[in-house]
């Protein structure tokens, strides 16, 4: 998350404001302390992320109830390698969870209670990890200086409820624990952060804002009344001051039917905007991309092709992470093609830029999806994001489109060991599709999603060991080839 006034939020909620000093001996000793860390991942791939941070991590992820958030231990001295995960999208560091809230019946007793809260939270080691976090971030150059742009973090399904708070701004005066830890950050600073020295009290005031998302329908309090009056304590407890565009804080309080959890955002915008620069009408969140690559398991060697790239997202997230494998990019629209080199390009600067090997194993190609200039049985693994025939195509397309395609990804693809991930919104027709590919493709396991607010399914198929040529599947004519031979033989019975 952004970047706060180190030590002004030092304080035990137990005596209030005024013991910060005790808490920052703790901070800046150096000290290894242990916190749960919260992740919003791509709703569907909670397992895939969880099976990532035990691999990198080594922590065992406990899945949320509410869909598309996981969490997990970790020590500070692991903090950095948690930025480093590829699945997830936003972090943050739980102050405290409620599995069972109680909430009250009334709107009034619930609010008042929530305000209550704020000042019996323990914030010490959250807030200590939320400084640890943005010493590392100025550390690696992540800061560009200012929040004002800050986008919201991307939830899932629940984002229809999600409100900020609306509180007033009250003057305050920054502890001298602020000015001293202050002194003792990288002069990296933010446009809302002055470096204080040890002398002036009131040099800088911490801006802070509380952003609730809530799920459920047995709640009496709607989202902006609770962050309204939940920040509203906050901010009465540590003196803070309330901005919702240019803070420094993001205090989350997720609230999921009776689960109830307060945490410390660590991250300004979602892990998943990394790779692209040049985006189009339905560009894939690299996070998506990254569990999608996980559910065919690339190995070295393979031979990755997407064939519908668009802005080249899933290839792209596949060269950086999957490296030993090599991938083909390619699809029929000019301009998507110029999206996807265009991004690699920019992948291929920033590597350069940091003086590592700028070269990435990925090639780009403009061709006809239905006529692939690739050899057949050339191809270990096939994944793409088929057009939903919402904002790209058609559904009525789709019904020739997608019996098509998967006729020539059979062609490419090495019958026995090779294999597809495919995604869909489109459930219908790609149902129908596979069913009429019965001698070619398998389904072995469905993942659903959640793309934009679309229920969509991500397909994992196996190519069966027919050679292809040799079953009806190969020579099956679309809807289309068919309607017009029957028109035609119409004409020739009325004339």
């Amino acid at each position: 998350m952004s970047s706060i006034e180190d030590g002004a939020a030092e304080q035990d909620p137990n005596t209030g404001p005024s013991s910060s000093s005790s808490t920052e001996t703790d901070a800046t000793s150096g000290d290894i302390i242990t916190v749960t860390i919260g992740a919003t991942v791509p709703t569907g791939f909670e397992h895939t992320a969880a099976e990532e941070v035990k691999e990198k991590i080594g922590a065992d992820a406990r899945i949320s109830k509410d869909r598309g958030r996981i969490y997990f231990p970790v020590t500070t001295d692991k903090l950095f390698q948690v930025h480093l995960l590829r699945s997830v999208d936003n972090l943050f560091v739980v102050v405290e969870e409620y599995d069972h809230y109680q909430f009250k019946e009334s709107k009034e007793e619930t609010l008042m209670e929530l305000q209550q809260l704020a000042s019996k939270l323990p914030w010490t080691n959250a807030l200590e990890v939320w400084k640890l976090n943005r010493s590392l971030k100025k550390k690696k150059g992540y800061r560009k200086g200012g929040n004002g742009t800050k986008s919201k973090p991307d939830s899932e399904a629940t984002d229809a409820t999600v409100a900020d708070a609306e509180q007033q701004e009250l003057p305050q005066a920054a502890s001298a624990a602020e000015s001293q830890t202050k002194a003792e950050s990288v002069p990296d600073v933010e446009s809302s952060t002055l470096d204080s020295g040890e002398v002036a009290p009131e040099a800088k005031l911490i801006k802070f804002r509380v952003t609730c998302n809530r799920a459920g329908d047995k709640h009496s309090f709607s989202s902006n009344e609770a962050a309204r009056d939940f920040g509203g304590a906050v901010q009465e407890f540590f003196q803070w001051k309330a901005d919702m565009t240019k803070f420094d804080v993001e205090v989350l309080l997720n609230i999921h039917n009776e689960e109830v959890v307060i945490g410390i955002a660590l991250t300004e915008e979602s892990l998943h905007r990394r790779n692209i620069s040049h985006f189009g009408p339905t560009t894939l969140r690299s996070t998506l991309c990254y569990g999608m690559l996980r559910l065919c398991k690339p190995q070295a060697s393979d031979i990755i092709l997407d064939p519908m790239c668009g802005t080249g997202a899933i290839p792209l997230e596949g060269a950086i992470e999957f490296n030993s494998s090599f991938y083909i990019a390619g699809d029929n629209y000019d301009m998507a093609v110029n999206r996807t080199v265009n991004n690699i390009c920019h992948i291929q600067k920033r590597r350069a830029d940091k003086g590592s090997a700028s070269g990435l194993p990925i090639d780009t190609v403009r061709w006809d999806l239905c006529n692939l200039p690739i050899r057949t049985s050339s191809v270990d693994i096939i994944i793409t994001d088929m057009p939903f025939g919402k904002r790209m195509g058609s559904r009525k397309k789709n019904w020739d489109l997608y019996p098509s395609c998967l006729r020539e990804m059979a062609r490419v693809c090495r019958p026995g060991s090779g294999k597809a991930v495919l995604l869909t919104q489109d459930k219908k027709c790609f149902s129908k599709a596979i069913s009429r590919m019965g001698g070619l493709w398998r389904k072995l396991h469905t993942v659903w999603v959640n793309v934009g607010g679309l229920h969509a399914g991500v397909y994992l198929l196996k190519r069966t060991g027919a050679m292809f040529g040799q079953t009806p599947e190969d020579v099956y004519e679309s809807r289309g080839a068919l309607n017009s031979q029957g028109e035609d033989k119409e004409d020739k019975e009325l004339s």
